[in-house]
C-alpha cells in the first residue's frame, strides 16, 4: 500500500502544477543601507516586479513582464503612482504601530504579504493576506470565514474595524479568488517560455566517509515539481532513506537530495537513484557505483588524485553554502509580506480613526 500511495503522488506531481502570485511590501525605520519602503512581486517564486523608495519607480524584473504594456500601455506608470501612494500609507502605518506597542526609535519593520495560488489541473484557487510587525504576525485575513484574525492584542482594534467593513471584506474575497488568479494566469502566459520550461539536473553521488549515507544530489532542475528516490533491484525503497526538501538555487533552478543508509557488506550494484521531473517522460537513473562517488576518502592516495579530490571537496562545500544560503533566505523572506499592487485597499491605514 505504501508503494501505491507513493506512485500516486508521483503521478499527480507529474501532471499538476500550482502557480502562485505574491507581493511583499516592507516598510522600515532605522535599517541602515536598506530602502525605507520596498515592494517585490513574484510569479512562481520568480521576481517580476520591483519598487523601492530610492528609485520611486515600479519596474519589471523579467523581460516577459514588458508584454503587459501590450494590453495597457500605461501599466508601469499607473503602478508607480499606486506604489508611491502605498509608500506614504505604510509610513503612516509604521508610526501607528509604534504607538500601539508604545515604542519609539530603534529598528521597526511593517510587513505585508498578499497573493494567490492556482492549480492548473483542478482550477482550484486559494488566497492569502497577512500583516506582520517586527518579525511577528499582526493580523491576517481568513478567506474561508471572511474575517480578520488578530493574534496580537494590539491588533484587536484593527480587527473590529475591518470585520465591520463588509464592503471591504467582500472586495478582498473577490480580489483573492477571481481578480488575482486572472492576473496570475496572464503573467504565467507572458512568461511561459521561462515559467513552464523544463530543465533536467546534474545528478551526483556524494559520501563524506565510508560509514556515512550515500547522498544522491540533483541540482539545476526546473520546475520544482520533482521526485527523487532510491531503488533496490528495481523496487522503490522507503526504509533507510532520508529525503531532503527541494531548495532554490541562485539561478532560479532547484536542488534536492536523498540519502541512503547501507552497509559496506551489501552489493551496491543492486541500488540506483531515480529522478523524475514534471512534464518529462524519461527519468534519470543513476547506478550506485563506488567508482563514481565523490568522497573525502581519497585524500591519502597519491598526488595524481589531488585534482579530483579538490574538485569533490569544492562541490561539497558549494552545496553546503547553497543550502545554508537558502535557509537564511527563506527565514528572512518568509516574514517579508507582499501586498496587492492593484488593490486600492492596501492604501487604508491601520489606524482605526482613519
Amino acid at each position: 500500500m505504501r508503494k501505491v500511495i507513493f506512485l500516486l503522488c508521483l503521478c499527480h506531481a507529474a501532471s499538476a502544477v500550482t502557480h502562485s502570485l505574491k507581493y511583499f511590501y516592507t516598510a522600515s525605520s532605522g535599517v541602515p543601507n536598506f530602502p525605507e519602503f520596498v515592494i517585490v512581486g513574484l510569479v512562481d517564486e520568480v521576481e517580476m516586479f520591483h519598487y523601492d523608495s530610492n528609485t520611486r519607480r515600479a519596474e519589471p524584473k523579467q523581460d516577459w513582464m514588458n508584454k503587459v504594456t501590450e494590453d495597457d500601455p500605461q501599466y508601469w506608470e499607473k503602478e508607480t503612482e499606486i506604489s508611491k501612494g502605498s509608500q506614504q500609507a505604510f509610513k503612516s502605518n509604521l508610526e501607528v504601530l509604534k504607538q500601539r506597542f508604545k515604542q519609539t526609535g530603534d529598528v521597526h519593520i511593517v510587513q505585508y504579504m498578499y497573493g494567490c495560488e492556482w492549480d492548473d489541473e483542478t482550477d482550484e484557487v486559494n488566497g492569502y493576506n497577512q500583516w506582520g510587525y517586527n518579525g511577528e504576525d499582526f493580523i491576517s485575513f481568513d478567506l474561508k470565514t471572511e474575517t480578520w484574525v488578530a493574534p496580537k492584542q494590539q491588533a484587536l482594534i484593527t480587527k473590529h474595524k475591518w470585520d465591520h467593513d463588509k464592503a471591504s471584506r467582500a472586495q478582498y474575497k473577490l480580489y483573492l479568488t477571481q481578480e488575482c488568479p486572472e492576473w496570475l494566469k496572464k503573467y504565467v502566459n507572458y512568461g511561459r517560455s521561462v515559467l513552464l520550461r523544463t530543465e533536467l539536473p546534474s545528478v551526483s553521488l556524494l559520501q563524506k566517509t565510508p560509514s556515512s549515507p550515500v547522498s544522491c544530489h540533483a541540482t539545476g532542475f526546473y520546475p520544482d515539481i520533482a521526485a527523487l528516490f532510491w531503488r533496490k533491484d528495481g523496487e522503490d525503497l522507503h526504509e533507510d532513506v532520508d529525503l531532503g526538501e527541494i531548495l532554490p538555487n541562485h539561478d532560479g533552478t532547484f536542488q534536492m537530495s536523498a540519502d541512503l543508509k547501507l552497509s559496506s557488506a551489501e552489493d551496491w550494484r543492486r541500488y540506483d537513484c531515480v529522478f523524475q521531473l514534471s512534464g518529462v517522460k524519461d527519468h534519470l537513473v543513476t547506478k550506485l557505483d563506488k567508482a563514481v562517488i565523490r568522497t573525502n576518502r581519497e585524500k591519502e592516495k597519491p598526488t595524481d588524485m589531488t585534482v579530483p579530490i579538490i574538485a569533490a571537496v569544492v562541490v561539497l562545500a558549494l552545496v553546503l553554502i547553497a543550502v545554508v544560503g537558502v535557509v537564511i533566505y527563506k527565514k528572512r523572506n518568509a516574514k517579508r509580506p507582499p501586498s496587492p499592487v492593484n488593490n486600492a485597499e492596501v492604501l487604508e491605514e491601520l489606524n482605526p480613526g482613519s
